[in-house]
């Protein structure tokens, strides 16, 4: 989201998508075709029909206001960093599952990590619930497809309320669950399978090394474009390519981890 820079906003779009395809497989194939490659197109056509800022005039539209290639540009820029963070975020969302948020925060902020583990996994959790609801609903004539229109909505209200309830009842077994096992007390302890080992200290060291240098180039103006009135960036140079090789770098070592450890479990496997 900091950076707008062409070569920036390619690497990390093209990362993104190749680590979601790896994590979820067909499903991260058939979201970005149907989902975020229209949004990308649709903002990136939408842009300049609102923002007619910019020096460099292509043509008018019908109401008299100019289309400009800088608006165009941006648009592109803006709608490709838009799709980049969420395809990001669809990738935290399958790394990072609640047991592994409280492993990291548990310690710190117990009780926010608790419900913000419960956050992480409300949508999926709930989507299969109001699944679950809405089938035996079916069965006893009471779902939201069945029925006329008066019926089909009191029938949706029925399911929703169903849902409401077990949902505020799941928060509150949830957290005498918690109190009662002594979470967030000073002495607790709590059993964990995740080990932070020298592989764990090597990857922060080489993500530390790689953000600081890329902030390095930011501060001297590398990794910045000028959009609005006219585009402007900065002429390349050993220097620009080297940036631009860690950010490559910073944002490929997902994949590249992924990659290595699916060789060496189906490495292990062959051998069992």
């Amino acid at each position: 989201m900091v950076f707008m820079h062409p070569v920036f906003q390619a690497i990390g779009l093209v990362s993104s998508i190749a680590y979601s395809i790896l994590l979820n497989g067909r499903r991260a194939v058939k979201f970005n075709l149907l989902y975020m490659l229209p949004l990308l197109l649709m903002m990136a056509i939408i842009n300049p029909a609102f923002n007619h800022a910019g020096v460099t005039i292509l043509f008018y539209l019908k109401s008299g206001n100019p289309v400009t290639l800088e608006s165009i540009l941006y648009g592109i820029a803006a709608s490709c960093m838009y799709v980049t963070m969420i395809v990001w975020f669809s990738c935290y969302n399958a790394i990072m599952t609640s047991d592994k948020f409280i492993y990291l925060f548990g310690k710190i902020i117990p009780a926010l990590s608790l419900i913000l583990s419960m956050v992480l996994r409300f949508v999926p959790r709930y989507k299969s619930r109001i699944k679950e609801i809405s089938q035996a609903q079916r069965c006893i004539g009471r779902d939201v497809s069945q029925g006329n229109l008066f019926r089909r909505a009191r029938n949706g209200i029925r399911i929703l309320s169903i849902m409401t309830t077990w949902a505020l009842e799941n928060a509150i077994e949830t957290a005498d669950s918690m109190k009662s096992r002594g979470y967030g007390l000073p002495k607790r302890t709590s059993f964990s399978l995740f080990r932070f080992d020298y592989r764990d200290g090597i990857a922060i060291a080489v993500m530390s090394g790689l953000i600081a240098f890329i902030l390095v180039g930011a501060a001297l103006g590398e990794n910045t474009i000028r959009y609005f009135p006219s585009i402007h960036v900065k002429e390349s140079s050993p220097f620009s390519m080297t940036v631009y090789a860690a950010y490559f770098v910073l944002c490929v070592m997902p994949v590249v981890i992924q990659i290595v450890e699916e060789i060496k479990w189906k490495s292990i496997a062959s051998r069992t």
